[in-house]
């Protein structure tokens, strides 16, 4: 017990921490839908920055990933490589476009709101079919969350793991309920900074526990291009083409396009992306690292971990053997914080999505007040679908972010990266790429193509839900002329 105390004391003072933080932001927050959703358009670059990418690095920054790369080595890269690239295109062609977009089509607070100004349509049919997709993708993203930090409760308290899941999601329900968007970020924002210190020194400290021989195992060229240009499914180039994909689905993450709308200035965003690109590439391959320095320090000791299940464990297990116990809860509070960060910001966008983009579009009428109401409501709701999706102990974290990964890439990534870049593209297009790449991620997974081709969902359903959207813009009749004079606005500004 002695030894737990140190871990106790930690976790106490940061969870304090995120209620106070939250409790300020409440007194601050202003009434209305745009305040509570957006936090009034008014976050500066380094909020921004860090918020977006605690938000983004959930808990298979450090379960997911390291488990991968401690099963599969250096092949593990490729999945960094992949977001590494995806972050970079985000930030660099959708966050200056989608900030001065949203702003010009309708000042819209939401990206299915965005979607229907974009194309100036009075019908509220692709705010529903938005809404559908990120209240389907979404509650298995949330999943993966409370999943994980279940398993993180169950590791350190011997909770059960039930017991565990209510406590996790009723933490982050209450600070989200608390301060709505501007609290999630400034949150974030301080999560990040544990996220980075604490995924940052897992490596360095695994480093200096594993042998010399060791060392020249995993850093041979045999084991390091072995395992790179190698796949246990004997198709690398399917294993590598699917690692890289993963980029593809940060064009179409509703709680990672919020955070470019509502910077304050799009100038500020050439900052933001600095602190951001930092970040990220630091905590993947720190990530990667803990996995493949990991195998050799558990080999060494006798361990092994034969499945994803039990390999996204050994993160836990490092912080907890290698640190004192007030190290081990401020480390552990890392992936706490990664939890935590990403599941708040998609349980504010579900909320605006249900609240904003179907009940507000019929009732035109609600009050500022009534909306928040409704919209903490939809949040509970969705919380408690997700924990019953995660009741089961034996999922893995991996499992559902990639099929929730792939649905949002092959949905509103083609149609994000089209409307802030191409002026043909049509209502009609966008809404046919969306239900048909929605559909084929669901057909994909459900008979197990990866196992079939070699290849996951997210690459084939984004490529064709992009040709769809194409083909029947082409076909379609030419947006009218005031659209494409609010995109020649948008685009100049």
């Amino acid at each position: 017990m002695e030894d737990k105390i140190g871990i106790y004391v930690s976790f106490f003072v940061y969870m304090a921490a995120l209620l106070v933080i939250g409790g300020y932001f409440y007194k601050k927050s202003k009434s209305g839908v745009s305040s509570y959703f957006l936090g009034g358009r008014e976050m500066g670059p380094w909020v921004t920055a860090l918020s977006t990418q605690a938000s983004d690095m959930s808990a298979w920054l450090f379960m997911s990933v390291p488990a991968t790369a401690y099963l599969f080595g250096y092949q593990a890269c490729w999945i960094a490589i992949g977001l590494i690239i995806g972050t970079y295109m985000n930030w660099k062609v959708v966050a200056r476009r989608l900030r001065n977009f949203s702003f010009c089509f309708g000042d819209s607070i939401t990206i299915p709101e965005y979607l229907q100004n974009r194309f100036q349509t009075q019908s509220p049919a692709i705010r529903f079919i938005c809404s559908a997709i990120v209240l389907v993708f979404f509650l298995l993203y949330v999943a993966s969350g409370f999943s994980a930090e279940s398993k993180l409760f169950e590791e350190l308290f011997g909770l059960n793991y039930r017991v565990a899941l209510f406590a996790s999601a009723l933490t982050v329900l209450v600070y989200t309920f608390m301060g709505g968007f501007r609290a999630v970020c400034w949150t974030d924002a301080f999560q990040s900074l544990i996220q980075f210190f604490t995924i940052f020194i897992v490596p360095i400290i695994l480093f200096g526990k594993i042998s010399d021989a060791s060392i020249s195992t995993i850093f041979s060229g045999d084991f390091v291009w072995g395992t790179f240009f190698s796949s246990q499914t004997d198709n690398f180039t399917g294993e590598i083409i699917s690692g890289l994909g993963w980029g593809l689905g940060y064009f179409g993450m509703p709680h990672i396009l919020v955070r470019f709308m509502a910077i304050r200035k799009a100038d500020d965003i050439r900052r933001s992306r600095i602190i951001a690109m930092l970040w990220v590439i630091i905590s993947l391959f720190a990530a990667v690292a803990i996995g493949i320095l990991g195998k050799a320090y558990l080999d060494a000791q006798g361990v092994t971990y034969a499945n994803q299940a039990a390999a996204e464990r050994i993160y836990l297990r490092f912080a907890s053997e290698l640190f004192y116990s007030w190290m081990s809860g401020i480390l552990l509070s890392g992936i706490l914080a990664a939890i935590m960060s990403t599941v708040s910001a998609q349980l504010l966008v579900v909320g605006s999505a249900m609240v904003n983009d179907l009940y507000l579009a019929i009732r035109r009428d609600t009050s500022g007040r009534t909306s928040a109401i409704l919209s903490r409501l939809s949040i509970f709701l969705v919380t408690i679908i997700s924990v019953l999706l995660a009741w089961y102990p034996e999922s893995t974290v991996m499992g559902f972010v990639s099929y929730a990964w792939a649905g949002f890439g092959a949905t509103f990534s083609p149609v994000i990266l089209l409307s802030v870049l191409w002026k043909r593209l049509t209502l009609n297009g966008a809404l046919s790429g969306m239900v048909l790449g929605g559909l084929g991620v669901i057909l994909w997974e459900s008979f197990d193509m990866h196992a079939v081709t070699g290849y996951g969902s997210i690459v084939p359903c984004f490529l064709f839900s992009f040709l769809v959207v194409v083909l029947v813009s082409l076909r379609d009749k030419k947006p009218a002329s005031s659209v494409t004079e609010c995109f020649d606005k948008a685009t100049r500004m």
